[in-house]
C-alpha cells in the first residue's frame, strides 16, 4: 500500500534542502498512465512533492509505479479532500499559485518562479475546477499554433515544470 503524506510534509522537504518550495497540484488526472508519466517529469524536475484529490483522481497505483519508471516512490505525494482548500493554504504559506489553462493572461514562461510556487494542471477533461482556478495567483497558458487546442496532461505539466527548473537553476 502506498504512503502518502500531509501537505505541510512538502514544505517541510523543502526547507530542509534549503530550497523555496516547488510543488505540482493535480485537480483530477484519472488517467494512471498520465498520473504515473507526470510523477516521473516531476522527479525529473526536481519537485519537492505533488499534490492530488482524494476523489476523481487517479490513485498511487502499482501501475502508477510502473508508468513512472519507479519516481512514485520517491516524489512525495499529498492526498487532500479538496483542491481549492489545497491552494489556499498553500497561498497563506506565502506559495505562489500558478494555474495553467488555455485562456490564462500571460504565456507560462513570463512569471517569475524562483520564489516559492506551485503549479496546478487540471484533469484529461475538464481542465482546471472553477474554485480552483478563482484561487489560484495567477493563470498562465501555453502558446498554441495548430487547430487543436489542448496538450496531454503530462506534456503540459512537463514544459510548466522545466521552466521552473530553468528559471531556478539557469547559472547550471
Amino acid at each position: 500500500m502506498f504512503e502518502y503524506r500531509a501537505l505541510p510534509d512538502l514544505l517541510e522537504i523543502a526547507a530542509a534542502k534549503n530550497e523555496p518550495p516547488f510543488l505540482l497540484i493535480l485537480d483530477g488526472i484519472e488517467d494512471p498512465h498520465n498520473f504515473g508519466a507526470i510523477l516521473r517529469t516531476a522527479e525529473a524536475a526536481g519537485v519537492h512533492g505533488v499534490v492530488i484529490r482524494k476523489a476523481r483522481q487517479a490513485p498511487v497505483t502499482e501501475t502508477v509505479i510502473k508508468v513512472s519508471t519507479g519516481a512514485a516512490r520517491t516524489v512525495p505525494v499529498a492526498r487532500v479532500p479538496n483542491i481549492a482548500e489545497a491552494v489556499r493554504w498553500l497561498r497563506g504559506e506565502s506559495v505562489t499559485v500558478f494555474g495553467l489553462e488555455i485562456d490564462g493572461k500571460r504565456l507560462y514562461n513570463q512569471p517569475d518562479y524562483r520564489g516559492p510556487a506551485a503549479f496546478v494542471v487540471g484533469s484529461e477533461g475538464q481542465g482546471l475546477a472553477r474554485l480552483v482556478k478563482e484561487r489560484c495567483d495567477e493563470v498562465v497558458r501555453l502558446p498554441m499554433r495548430g487547430s487543436i487546442n489542448s496538450l496531454n496532461a503530462s506534456v503540459a505539466a512537463g514544459i510548466v515544470l522545466y521552466e521552473v527548473l530553468r528559471q531556478r537553476f539557469a547559472a547550471d
